[in-house]
């Protein structure tokens, strides 16, 4: 095989949450443009349309899907249409993506923020990957891709609810790892960081965005598609060895 074949996605489906902007739709893009076919899920419905469009337009294949990822009967139903995406009942990959931020201190935080976070980060990762597991594959093509963060790894100030579920999610990716190596499914995480609506609050203060780019080696935000390509690397038979792993691409902000 070519080097750089081990890198396609052609044949191969996928279902990404959180994809209706952001590094979820870079991703999304990405998968397609190595050759997946792509289930775009966002619970805003209008934005994963319009990425599934623009991948369409562009000769991909994809197809959108309203997804609240805190609905395990929505989850359960968005898993089953991305089977079907591919016409042979399988689902590859799964990226586990959305997400959300509730800011607060500590003393501060409520107990509604504090769950819906969770519940929209872990909870919507464990829904997702138990959901789309019937349809994983064993022959070494399976992968779930989870969503962690630099607070998850070393905390964060004033998103203790953020940094909690991130940390959750780094927990159950080594589990997961372990639990379905025997099906040569590989779990592994990605703790990104990028210019992305999520992140538009930090940027948009001078104080905390000087603050983060002191905290950046590199000394810049990376756009969405800088961080898409390590996903395929995951997602792809270039990464069939890789398992349990959790990869920073956040410019050296964890070392």
């Amino acid at each position: 095989m070519a080097y750089l074949d081990v890198f396609s996605l052609a044949g191969r489906t996928a279902l990404v949450t959180g994809a209706g902007s952001g590094i979820g739709a870079a991703v999304a893009e990405a998968f397609a443009a190595a050759g997946a076919a792509v289930l775009v899920t966002d619970v805003d419905g209008a934005a994963a349309e319009a990425v599934a469009a623009r991948i369409t337009d562009a000769g991909g294949t994809a197809a959108h899907h309203l997804l609240d990822v805190r609905d395990r009967a929505a989850a359960d139903a968005a898993a089953a249409r991305a089977a079907g995406l591919g016409g042979d009942g399988v689902v590859h990959v799964l990226v586990n993506n959305a997400g959300a931020i509730a800011p607060a201190l500590f003393g501060k935080l409520e107990e509604d923020a504090f769950r819906q976070i969770v519940e929209i980060h872990l909870m919507g990762a464990f829904s997702c990957s138990q959901a789309v597991l019937p349809f994983l594959p064993d022959d070494g093509t399976g992968r779930i891709l989870n969503v962690t963060s630099a607070a998850g790894l070393v905390g964060t100030i004033g998103q203790a609810n953020y940094g909690a579920a991130k940390a959750g999610i780094v927990g159950l990716t080594k589990s997961l790892a372990k639990e379905l190596a025997r099906r040569q499914v590989t779990v592994n995480a990605l703790a990104p960081l990028a210019a992305t609506p999520m992140t538009e609050g930090i940027r948009a203060n001078e104080k905390l965005a000087a603050k983060t780019l002191e905290r950046i080696p590199l000394g810049r935000w990376a756009e969405p598609a800088e961080i898409a390509a390590s996903f395929v690397f995951l997602a792809s038979d270039a990464a069939s060895y890789v398992t349990g792993q959790v990869l920073p691409v956040d410019g050296g902000t964890v070392i």
